[in-house]
């Protein structure tokens, strides 16, 4: 039943900042830290329930994937490379250093600073929608999601600052943010999956169920609050939120107010 809880507890941190700019992976070291969830298939089930999220954008853009938009998934396939080669030559190295809650709180701090600054540019946009990127855009986003590949500095952060860096508009930036989430988190979920295949057990079933469906449910409300959001608001907000959070979590392990235990 603890498990239960805590796959449901994580199972909306998921769904709720998969597509926000805040980090849904750092928030889920954060939040498994707080509440003690120590299974030993963490961090596998922190990939894996990433998919429930994929999967409320698979629903939401259901007309957009099953009309098999050659030129949509031809460019997801280019945005993908980057990360997925990188993701595999760094991947160990970054899980045994990173994913712990003091790394996050920096790359929330730094990733908000980032924001900011990008944010502020006031760029007029050279794409304003999907359908008028190029592979060479797909490109430029790809390479920008390999920053993602650090925890707490987020995949959706990465790919939509990215993508208004690089001429996106700031609602092309988001919804092609939201199509690349689903070559990279199958991707992302089935390898940890097979790697990690021993740590599988048939008892935990119902944890990974749960985690699964709550995060879908949670990330599909956020998909349609965010798309209205961003057509008239930019990311300030969350920039700050991201600084303010993250300087909350340094201040409480150097004061030792928060046993951060995998600190």
């Amino acid at each position: 039943m603890s498990n239960l809880v805590d796959a449901f507890i994580l199972g909306i941190v998921e769904g709720l900042t998969e597509f926000l700019p805040i980090s849904s992976t750092g928030h889920l070291i954060l939040a498994g830290d707080l509440i003690g969830f120590d299974h030993p298939g963490r961090d596998v089930f922190y990939v894996a329930i990433q998919t429930g999220a994929m999967l409320a954008v698979l629903w939401e853009y259901r007309p957009r994937f099953l009309r098999v938009d050659p030129r949509l998934w031809t460019h997801l396939v280019v945005a993908f490379i980057p990360a997925a080669v990188l993701g595999l030559a760094f991947g160990k190295l970054i899980k045994s250093h990173l994913f712990k809650p003091v790394p996050v709180a920096l790359a929330f701090i730094i990733g908000g600073i980032i924001i900011l600054m990008v944010d502020r540019r006031g760029r007029d946009p050279r794409v304003h929608s999907t359908a008028q990127m190029t592979w060479l855009d797909a490109l430029k986003v790809g390479v920008a999601q390999c920053f993602a590949l650090i925890p707490g500095m987020s995949r959706s952060g990465a790919t939509i600052i990215g993508g208004m860096l690089f001429g996106l508009s700031r609602p092309a930036a988001t919804e092609f943010s939201f199509f690349l989430a689903v070559p990279t988190l199958i991707a992302a979920g089935a390898y940890d999956l097979y790697k990690h295949r021993e740590l599988l057990s048939p008892q935990d079933a119902g944890m990974w169920a749960v985690g699964l469906i709550v995060s879908f449910i949670s990330a599909f409300m956020v998909i349609r609050w965010l798309i209205r959001y961003v057509a008239t608001h930019d990311f300030r907000w969350f920039a700050w939120y991201r600084i303010v959070f993250g300087l909350v979590v340094l201040a409480t392990a150097y004061f030792g107010w928060v046993d951060w235990h995998q600190a």
